[in-house]
């Protein structure tokens, strides 16, 4: 379904990499696509991991004080950063990788997981590149022509996960998920997601909540539950037996998988999520 990303020539060979620091595996994975061998990344928050309660440790603070590039989602997604800098003496820049980027709204908090929508993939690319062009000029061409063939990625994924959701009754496009990590995705996509716990993981899920849930699964023709990468299952699992509903997989939200498994780059884990959910959906209307 991916294609590898090509080669590019790079101006910048003689000299050493730019050390990068980006908040969460997702968009390390980003930085690396774009940056090719001209960047050397290391993500604070790796794979499998939870941005949402992450607690920095001294050596995550030794690594932002090693940076000369630090890229960020923003949106309120890193609670725990500038503490973080400033126990660091970290001096450079920081960058917002979300910057531009329309964010959507629960109440009046933004809502952090604006990568759940290629489109605003594009974006992440381009504040990508445009910042480690800036702090390695001589590398822009390179920086350049890599994010263009990614964003061309972008594009053919979203053409195919479109296909697929067109496929998919729209009355049977609703499920739940273990936090409201999928809002993104399904403004995009025409997918409307429920969730015991709300933009962040950081809080128990009520009583109140999770009984709705299981009302809704009952009476509101619920076709699918899935657990998260980056969460305990046992509660959409308590849900999904109470409700008299199977889960229907595994989805990633906020951070890759593993190397060398499903969804260890974030094209992958697109893919997969898109996939998981349409393949559910479908088996219900059946």
């Amino acid at each position: 379904m991916l294609c590898a990303l090509a080669a590019a020539p790079t101006l910048a060979q003689s000299a050493r990499p730019l050390r990068v620091v980006a908040s969460f595996s997702i968009l390390a994975d980003i930085v690396r696509n774009v940056g090719g061998d001209d960047v050397e990344v290391a993500a604070l928050v790796g794979p499998g991991a939870d941005a949402h309660v992450f607690q920095p440790s001294p050596a995550d603070a030794l690594r932002l004080a090693q940076a000369q590039l630090v890229l960020i989602n923003g949106l309120g997604f890193e609670g725990w950063l500038d503490r973080l800098v400033s126990a660091s003496g970290y001096r450079g820049p920081v960058v917002v990788a979300s910057k531009g980027i329309a964010a959507r709204l629960r109440g009046s908090e933004p809502d952090p997981h604006a990568w759940q929508d290629l489109s605003n993939a594009v974006r992440y690319a381009e504040n990508v590149r445009d910042a480690l062009s800036l702090a390695r000029p001589a590398s822009t061409a390179h920086f350049e022509q890599r994010a263009a063939i990614y964003i061309q990625q972008f594009q053919a994924l979203d053409d195919k996960v479109r296909a697929r959701f067109f496929a998919v009754s729209k009355d049977s496009r609703k499920i739940i998920t273990s936090h409201g990590a999928f809002g993104y995705f399904g403004a995009a996509y025409g997918v409307e997601f429920l969730a015991p716990q709300g933009m962040s993981t950081d809080s128990e899920a009520s009583a109140a909540v999770v009984a709705r849930l299981i009302d809704q699964i009952r009476h509101q023709d619920v076709r699918a539950i899935f657990v998260e990468n980056i969460t305990d299952p046992r509660l959409v699992e308590r849900i999904a037996r109470e409700g008299g509903a199977a889960v229907g997989g595994r989805l990633y939200s906020d951070a890759l998988s593993p190397p060398g498994t499903e969804a260890d780059t974030y094209l992958k884990l697109f893919a997969h999520n898109a996939l998981t959910i349409t393949s559910a959906l479908s088996a219900g209307q059946h």
